[in-house]
């Protein structure tokens, strides 16, 4: 199977005398538009990343539900790290996340079920709805479960699209077309704090208007999902070829010989049918230990780089260092800008440089930022009892912040989603995509939920702590991550067989094919 993907990629010219586009370079209208409409997806899981941090410091929004933590904030004695450090006050933010990672769990069966695109739409009018709710909220309740019902849509769209996108997009232009979905999330993170930015000046009900327009990306996402098809992999799977080789052939072009690359898929998903014990029995297998060992891996160092909490959490680290409210929320607004245009560069260089060198550059950079924030905090914050630091150094933290943000989107905040959504073959692709967002989403539950507590305990020490696990997998993707660029999805295998370490395992995996197909 895999000399086969590798020869179609190779060759100029199919069966019939037309051209073919398996694994070529060639970008129709047809995939530019589907992939667009997907990866819009991103936008609902952006503007929520960047509406809840803005508004948990709104003054208007604190009186009505958490009073107690303005009363505290008055208080001439309070600690410049703990002015926002309330357990459910946090929870407003996290409970999306736990949401997320029980849907997103789910969805790895539905998808198989009912397609991708069905799980996208889900998603959306899931979002939709809990946007509704949270704009109304009368109470802490109604906020909790509003948020709830926008995780469930996150969990759904964030399994579903990024597999979409990579079983769509040319091989070539793979990563490009897949790093859209990250360049669509911070779109909608952009877009969320500039929403906050104009509404914390309305006073009494500004957070609702923020809280509420999370329904226009999610309207976005819901029109959208209507209007695209199914993914060919996921018509085979679910047995519709005709439909499959329709859909391949619309998005490659017309007079693009589609053969062999519709034979891949097929051969992959019948080896995938042959050996059906269930995808997530199979991952305790050794031939599939390298595709278990990522699937942890990269949820977790993404997490544990620190900038899921920089996103949620920003206005509050710049009121932290000394800024107004409205400063604080502008400083979002410059951070989500630094992050468009770094993603916007990824974008152009992901195919080009590759994963690795992305990764290890990204990497180096954002250690060094942490690194001279935390100096930055322990010399200059909290010290004689002040709530402050002098504005000459709060101006360094936001530059370093930006500077750790743009080195984050150029390499682990599009990457996250680039390569999880690559490297799996098709028997478990769904529930590796699943079992990556899952972990993702239940550890950033962990982060939002305890970071407050955790600037309050350990104060600029906590940057440090971030900086440590960004050496750490900045060395493990130098040793254990193959370059993955160009390559078709359905010959993937071949790489990991050149893997100095993984080959083994890749070998144990022919081998356990070979006896189960007896």
């Amino acid at each position: 199977m895999a000399r086969r993907g590798f020869a179609a990629a190779d060759g100029t010219g199919g069966e019939h005398g037309r051209p073919h586009g398996y694994g070529g370079g060639r970008v129709t209208t047809s995939v530019v538009v589907t992939c667009l409409m997907a990866a819009s997806c991103g936008l609902i899981f952006g503007y929520d990343i960047g509406v809840s941090g803005g508004v948990t410091q709104m003054q208007s929004f604190l009186e009505k539900f958490f009073p107690e933590v303005v009363r505290e904030m008055k208080g001439a004695k309070r600690d410049a790290y703990c002015k926002y450090d309330n357990q459910i006050l946090t929870a407003f933010t996290s409970s999306l996340y736990i949401a997320g990672m029980l849907s997103s769990l789910v969805a790895s069966r539905v998808t198989r079920r009912v397609g991708r695109q069905a799980v996208m739409l889900s998603g959306g009018v899931l979002f939709l709805a809990g946007s509704v709710l949270n704009a109304a909220a009368l109470n802490i309740a109604m906020l909790i479960i509003g948020r709830m019902l926008l995780g469930f849509g996150v969990g759904f769209t964030a399994q579903a699209a990024p597999l979409y996108l990579a079983e769509t997009a040319p091989a070539k232009w793979r990563g490009a077309f897949t790093t859209a979905y990250n360049f669509f999330l911070v779109l909608g993170t952009l877009a969320a704090t500039v929403t906050n930015y104009f509404t914390n000046r309305i006073p009494v009900w500004g957070w609702r208007v923020s809280l509420g327009l999370a329904g226009v990306p999610a309207t976005i996402v819901v029109l959208g999902a209507l209007l695209v098809t199914d993914t060919p992999s996921s018509l085979v799977m679910r047995g519709d070829p005709d439909r499959a080789r329709a859909s391949l052939q619309r998005i490659r072009g017309e007079d693009v010989d589609v053969g062999d690359e519709f034979k891949d898929i097929v051969v992959a998903v019948e080896e995938a049918r042959r050996n059906d014990e269930g995808a997530f029995e199979r991952l305790r297998g050794k031939g599939y230990r390298h595709y278990l060992v990522m699937m942890v891996a990269i949820p977790t160092f993404f997490d544990l780089t620190g900038m899921i909490v920089i996103s949620v959490f920003s206005p509050v680290l710049f009121r932290t260092v000394g800024f107004n409210s409205q400063k604080a929320i502008l400083g979002s607004v410059i951070l989500s800008l630094v992050n468009l245009s770094s993603v916007a560069v990824s974008t152009f260089v992901v195919d080009r440089a590759g994963r690795r060198f992305l990764f290890l550059v990204g990497g180096i950079a954002m250690m060094l930022c942490q690194v001279a924030v935390a100096w930055i905090l322990a010399e200059h914050l909290g010290r004689h009892h002040a709530t402050a630091m002098a504005k000459n150094y709060a101006y360094g933290v936001l530059a370093l912040t930006c500077m750790y943000t743009f080195s984050f989107g150029l390499s682990w905040g599009p990457l996250k989603w680039v390569v999880p959504s690559e490297i799996y073959p098709v028997e478990i692709r769904s529930a590796g995509q699943a079992m990556t967002i899952a972990i993702a989403l239940t550890l950033s539950f962990a982060q939002t939920q305890v970071f407050i507590t955790l600037l309050c305990t350990m104060k600029y020490v906590i940057f440090v702590f971030y900086a440590g696990w960004v050496l750490v997998m900045t060395v493990f993707m130098a040793a254990l991550l193959p370059e993955t660029k160009g390559v078709p999805l359905e010959a993937m295998r071949s790489v990991w067989a050149k893997h100095w370490y993984w080959r083994r395992f890749v070998r144990d995996a022919k081998q356990d094919s070979q006896v189960n197909c007896l």
